[in-house]
């Protein structure tokens, strides 16, 4: 496997030869964490009580500055809250994206539903080739197994919160997904200097 970084996105490209291990191989993989080895489902393990008395001890807030944004230069993610960050949740996924002015992220598909709250923003999903447009307060569900993508309309920043019960799914051996197309590895016209939020 070799790498090579990723001006101003703070991601390092790699590149699987064939043979290699990994879900991408023979692909080039855009965002490293997409390569990584990750925790989809953690194992309940030990007495009730251990378990409960654990549960009960992890924190309720989490706050911005425990992760870093990843990504780019069009679309960044911040993974907050899934059984590989936190022990309080084993069901549920939540992460926020970033899109720089007229960004986009990866065209792809999975079997989990999906809610995605703009918080702030203009801009439209399209799903199995069908647009759907919303701004800021808006929600919008992408269905099971649709084949999307996510777009920035406007001049400014979108920031979108994701959730999703991605974990609960893959238990249940729902996992496949694809990716399509990968995110643009060159700035969006009119977000060549956009960098991610310091206080998101």
């Amino acid at each position: 496997m070799s790498e090579e970084k990723t001006a101003g996105s703070g991601e390092t490209t790699v590149y699987v030869r064939p043979g290699e291990p990994g879900h991408n191989e023979a692909k080039e993989v855009v965002w490293v964490r997409w390569q990584k080895k990750r925790t989809f489902v953690r194992a309940l393990e030990g007495t009730y009580g251990e378990v409960y008395k654990t549960l009960y001890a992890q924190p309720r807030v989490y706050p911005h500055s425990n992760w870093k944004w990843h990504g780019g230069p069009q679309v960044y993610g911040k993974v907050t809250i899934n059984p590989q960050s936190v022990e309080i949740a084993q069901s549920i996924e939540c992460h926020l994206n970033v899109f720089s002015p007229h960004g986009a992220g990866q065209k792809h598909g999975h079997m989990n539903s999906a809610v995605f709250y703009i918080l702030s923003g203009v801009g439209h999903d399209v799903h199995d080739t069908i647009s759907y447009p919303y701004e800021a307060g808006d929600a919008c569900v992408v269905e099971n197994g649709c084949v999307h993508q996510h777009i920035n309309d406007g001049d400014k920043e979108m920031v979108v919160l994701v959730m999703k019960a991605k974990p609960l799914f893959l238990f249940m051996h729902m996992l496949f997904q694809k990716m399509v197309d990968y995110p643009e590895k060159v700035p969006s016209k009119g977000g060549e200097n956009y960098v991610p939020p310091e206080h998101l």
